[in-house]
């Protein structure tokens, strides 16, 4: 896994990859941007809101600019965790419509004796790539108010975390770049004999999304690291 892993990260240095890696760089950045302005939107909505009950209460004076100090705290603080929950799952859900380029390109480089991949239509990619976001964005929401209730149990919000999105990153990394090569039944049944590796594959995913920096490159490196993964599986049988 470790092998694999060096060569999905080796793969950057291709200039097959470097395209793909540019447009990554401008997606990853627009969907922090748009997430850090939704969120920032959506929780001052619910500040106002607060205040204004506050004030209706009768509460003013240094209790109502304490009141307003301490959410301004909160806000901030939410603001960072709904965005380190919440990114790598919006990222590689947009960056999963660039996945096909990226596994030409390792195709080329490391199976070069392969022949032509299957080349999913249009529509077939636009409605994986929704799956994909569906699954994975919609359950991290589900569990969003777990991660905040699980804040101060280090240990329980992590295995959560890194549970639930290893098995989500593992599953449909491995079926975007399975499909190419396998129809939708065999893709599922090597994956299902395969489980612990899918999962433990997706839990590097998983984690490298949330280092900063590495996280925006990550889903190139991901889709280069499953597919050496998915080919040593197929082979195996």
């Amino acid at each position: 896994m470790i092998a694999d892993l060096a060569k999905a990260f080796g793969q950057l240095s291709d200039p097959a990859a470097r395209g793909v890696l540019w447009r990554a760089l401008f997606f990853s950045l627009l969907t922090f941007v748009a997430l850090w302005v939704a969120a920032g939107f959506g929780l001052s909505y619910v500040g106002d809101g607060l205040v204004a009950w506050i004030q209706a209460q009768g509460v003013g004076g240094w209790l109502l600019s304490v009141v307003e100090v301490l959410f301004g705290l909160a806000w901030l603080s939410a603001l960072i965790l709904v965005s380190f929950f919440l990114f790598p799952a919006f990222v590689a859900t947009v960056l999963s419509f660039l996945l096909d380029d990226v596994c030409r390109a390792v195709e080329a480089r490391h199976f070069p004796g392969l022949p032509p991949a299957r080349e999913p239509p249009l529509m077939e990619e636009i409605l994986d790539g929704l799956r994909f976001a569906a699954v994975t964005i919609g359950l991290n929401l589900l569990a969003l108010p777990l991660y905040l209730l699980l804040l101060f149990i280090p240990p329980a919000n992590v295995l959560l975390y890194y549970g639930l999105n290893g098995y989500l990153f593992g599953r449909e990394y491995f079926e975007l770049v399975a499909a190419r090569r396998l129809e939708g039944g065999q893709a599922r049944t090597l994956r299902k004999r395969n489980g612990g590796s899918v999962f433990l594959s997706g839990a590097v995913i998983a984690l490298l999304l949330t280092l900063p920096l590495i996280n925006i490159i990550t889903p190139i490196v991901a889709t280069a690291f499953m597919l050496h993964r998915f080919e040593k599986m197929r082979r195996r049988g």
